[in-house]
C-alpha cells in the first residue's frame, strides 16, 4: 500500500508487443543485475503463486506481468485485479516477450515486480520472537531461499544477513522461498552490528561451528533463540563464534566431510523448535 505522504498510483493495463519497450528492459535489468535492483528497491518474482502470496501479504507490486495463458486463468485474473486496484501497471505480454524478460525458455504465465523489505540491526525486536537465524557471508542463493523457506515452516520470526551476502532478492533465491520471503522478514547488518546485537541478545545465541563440542540436541534454546550459520566453504568466523553462548555440532558417522548449508540449518532448525512443532 502507498506510504503515508506519497500520492497513490494509479492502475492501469497496458498490451506491450515488443521486447524493446522501456519496462521489458526494465525488468530484464531486475533480473540479470543485483545494481539494478539496489538502485531501484524493486526485484522480480516468477510465478502465480509467488503473485498471489505478495499480495495476500500486503506487499507493494510495481508490475504484474501476464502471459497469455493467465488471461483464462481465473486465479490470475483475480490477482491482476487486487494489483490493478493497489496501483500496478498489469502487462499483457506474449509468451515472446515474457521470455525475453525473465529470460527463460518456458516462462511462468505470471510475472510480477515488487518493491523490496529489509530491516535494519536497530529495527530487529526479539520480544514476542521465536528463533531468528543469522547467515554469515552466504554465497549461495538457493541455499539462501532454502533456508527462508525452512525459518518459515518452523514457524520462526526472521533471517539475518551479516556480512558480504548474495542478494536476497535475486530470481534464484526468490524462487527457492516458494513465497516465504513475502512470510519472513529479513535483516541486513555488519558483522560488528551482529555482534553487538548478539551480547544483547536476551535467549539462547547458538552457532554451528567446528569447535563446537555440544551436540545440537543438548541445548534447552531458551527462546528467543538465535541460530547463527556460517558461510559454504569457510564456515563461521572465529569472531562471529565468540559473541555465541553456545556452539554446537551436528553429528556425522558416514563418509561425507559436511553437509550442505541449508541442510543443516534445516536440522538444527527443526531440533530449536521441536516442543512447538506438533503433526
Amino acid at each position: 500500500m502507498p506510504q503515508s505522504g506519497k500520492p497513490q498510483r494509479i492502475g492501469a493495463v497496458k498490451q506491450i508487443t515488443s521486447h524493446s519497450n522501456p519496462i521489458v528492459k526494465e525488468i530484464k535489468g531486475l533480473v540479470a543485475q543485483r545494481k539494478h535492483r539496489s538502485q531501484s528497491g524493486m526485484f522480480v518474482a516468477e510465478g502465480l503463486k509467488l503473485a498471489t502470496d505478495a499480495l495476500e501479504a500486503g506487499w507493494d507490486v510495481r508490475y504484474l506481468a501476464l502471459g497469455p495463458e493467465a488471461r483464462d486463468n481465473p486465479i490470475a485474473q483475480k490477482a491482476a485485479a487486487t494489483a490493478k486496484a493497489r496501483g500496478a501497471l498489469i502487462l499483457e505480454v506474449s509468451t515472446a516477450v515474457m521470455s525475453a524478460m525473465t529470460r527463460k525458455d518456458n516462462p511462468q504465465m505470471v510475472v510480477g515486480v515488487y518493491g523490496q523489505k529489509i530491516l535494519s540491526a536497530g529495527e530487529i525486536d526479539s520480544k514476542g520472537s521465536s528463533i531468528w537465524v543469522a547467515l554469515d557471508r552466504i554465497r549461495d542463493p538457493g541455499n539462501l531461499g532454502t533456508i527462508i523457506r525452512t525459518v518459515d515452516a518452523v514457524g520462526g520470526s526472521g533471517v539475518m544477513l551479516v556480512g558480504d551476502c548474495t542478494d536476497p532478492f535475486a530470481v534464484e533465491a526468490v524462487r527457492a522461498t516458494m513465497g516465504s520471503l513475502f512470510h519472513v522478514p529479513l535483516a541486513r547488518m555488519t558483522k560488528e552490528e551482529f555482534k553487538t546485537l548478539a551480547g544483547k541478545w536476551p535467549g539462547t545465541v547458538a552457532a554451528t561451528h567446528l569447535k563446537g563440542s555440544v551436540d545440537y540436541r543438548t541445548p534447552d534454546y531458551t527462546e528467543p533463540a538465535l541460530l547463527v550459520m556460517g558461510n559454504e566453504q569457510k564456515g563461521l568466523e572465529d569472531d562471529m563464534a565468540d559473541a555465541c553462548s553456545t556452539l554446537i555440532r551436528i553429528p556425522q558417522v558416514g563418509q561425507a566431510d559436511s553437509l550442505n548449508l541449508a541442510v543443516a540449518t534445516g536440522i538444527a532448525l527443526y531440533e530449536v523448535r521441536r516442543k512447538h512443532l506438533e503433526l
